[in-house]
């Protein structure tokens, strides 16, 4: 069984961040800045799923997929949904996963050193319908650069019961991710998520508490960010994003 760290709270206070007003008229590219981000959708062929690029993606009139990824008419949230795996939904995968994903990944820079003295990102959605695995749906990701694994270094994950948990693994092979709880959030409930990964120094706060994760033999792999939805399970996902914000 994998090893869990920490104890479960119930998460009460909110992070002061704010994001700006989402317009519900105008596709995603107008109320985030995509410019630095691709998305990969859970369709396409067979190892190879559909990747919409930045230049795409910016913009009122940017891509919209209105299974997939799109702008939340009453409040411009951006929506992102995941039909459910491979064998219940008839799902792509990438051929590095089992799982199917709408996800953003992180393009300008396409990766970065750890060592560096910022790199954060901060996420503000809400998780309407997580998928029936055990630790949920996959919200946010640090993962190593491709050149030299296919890896994370971390998942924060968030299940049907509104825990959220993140996984960390202990080397580049993968495979052997150390689970600590991060607390809990009522599904449907709007929250902060930050993860940091600056000055050799993982950390990760829900709502503003942070918490510094060990990195155990990673030693500190070029990175990038991603975030969205990474179902792990066989149930339909679906969240809510109201703001991104990376900083480098």
């Amino acid at each position: 069984m994998p090893a869990y760290e920490g104890a479960v709270l119930l998460i009460t206070s909110f992070s002061c961040w704010t994001a700006k007003a989402l317009n519900p008229d105008c596709a995603p590219g107008a109320n985030f800045d995509l410019s630095v981000w691709e998305l990969q959708l859970p369709i396409g062929s067979t190892g190879d799923p559909e990747t919409i690029s930045s230049s795409s993606l910016e913009g009122c009139s940017g891509f919209e997929n209105f299974s997939y990824f799109f702008t939340e008419s009453g409040d411009g949230a951006l929506v992102m949904k995941v039909p459910g795996s491979p064998a219940s939904s008839g799902c792509v995968t990438t051929t590095n996963s089992l799982h199917c994903r709408t996800e953003l990944r992180e393009t300008n820079p396409s990766s970065w050193s750890p060592n560096a003295a910022t790199n954060r990102m901060i996420v503000e959605l809400a998780v309407e319908t997580p998928d029936d695995s055990s630790r949920g749906t996959v919200i946010g990701q640090i993962h190593i650069d491709d050149s030299i694994s296919s890896k994370p270094v971390c998942e924060l994950y968030y299940n049907s019961d509104g825990d959220i948990s993140i996984g960390v693994e202990q080397t580049l092979s993968g495979g052997d991710e150390v689970f600590t709880s991060l607390g809990n959030v009522p599904v449907g409930t709007t929250f902060t998520y930050e993860l940091e990964y600056s000055s050799g120094l993982l950390k990760v706060a829900i709502n503003g508490n942070f918490q510094t994760l060990d990195t155990f033999e990673l030693d500190a792999p070029d990175s990038y960010f991603k975030v969205g939805n990474y179902n792990q399970g066989s149930s339909a996902s679906d969240i809510h994003v109201f703001s991104i914000t990376v900083e480098h």
